[in-house]
Order: C-alpha cells, then sequence, then structure tokens
C-alpha cells in the first residue's frame, strides 16, 4: 500500500509557485494529470507518480527549472525515491490559455 494519495501529491505541486507569475502552478491550469501506482522492482514494491503539465508558452525559458521545483515539493512524501519514482511529461496539447487558471489565480493576475 502506497503512503500517499494522488491528493497529495497535488497538494505538494500547489507549493510549487510559477517564478514569472507569483502564482501556483495547479492555480494556474499548468498540472493537467497525476496518477499515483504501486509498481514492482526487483528491489520489491515501489511508488510510481506520474505528472503530465504543460507550460503557458512552449518557448518558456524557464521550462528547465520546473523538472526540479516539482520533484523538490514531492521530498515529503514517504518511500518516494525523486530521481526513479518520479515522471513528468510536458505536453502542449491542449495548449494552455488562461480560461485553465483558478478563478483565484484570474484575479491575481488581473484576468477578472
Amino acid at each position: 500500500m502506497l503512503g500517499f494519495t494522488t491528493d497529495q501529491v497535488r497538494q505538494a505541486l500547489a507549493t510549487v509557485i510559477d517564478p514569472e507569475l507569483g502564482v501556483d502552478i495547479v492555480s494556474l491550469g499548468l498540472i493537467y494529470d497525476v496518477e499515483v501506482k504501486e509498481i514492482q522492482k526487483p528491489e520489491g514494491k515501489r511508488p510510481l507518480v506520474y505528472i503530465t503539465m504543460t507550460l503557458t508558452t512552449p518557448g518558456c525559458p524557464l521550462a528547465a527549472v520546473f523538472d526540479q521545483l516539482l520533484k523538490d515539493s514531492l521530498i515529503h512524501l514517504p518511500g518516494l525515491d525523486l530521481d526513479q519514482d518520479v515522471v513528468i511529461e510536458i505536453t502542449f496539447d491542449p495548449p494552455w490559455v488562461p480560461d485553465m487558471m483558478s478563478e483565484e489565480a484570474k484575479a491575481q493576475l488581473g484576468f477578472d
């Protein structure tokens, strides 16, 4: 049995603040999907966290830093090896649009 849930992963990801916009990546609508599974490896059962996310633009200059920011936010989850058990896929299908933001994020950024 895993020591954490998909909701706990999402809560942890919500602590990641977009350095340019000052809003967390979950409220921005950048996290498309989170899957938490238990998989069998030679050393025993391990958790696997699979995150599908996007960026506000394909040429986002911060693309390289998000991988580490996301992994750092998950450090407190029990039994998780951040290098082996976390897979982050960046996609642009569908492309991000401001409508994906939470109402709070829209208000904070002046999109209301």
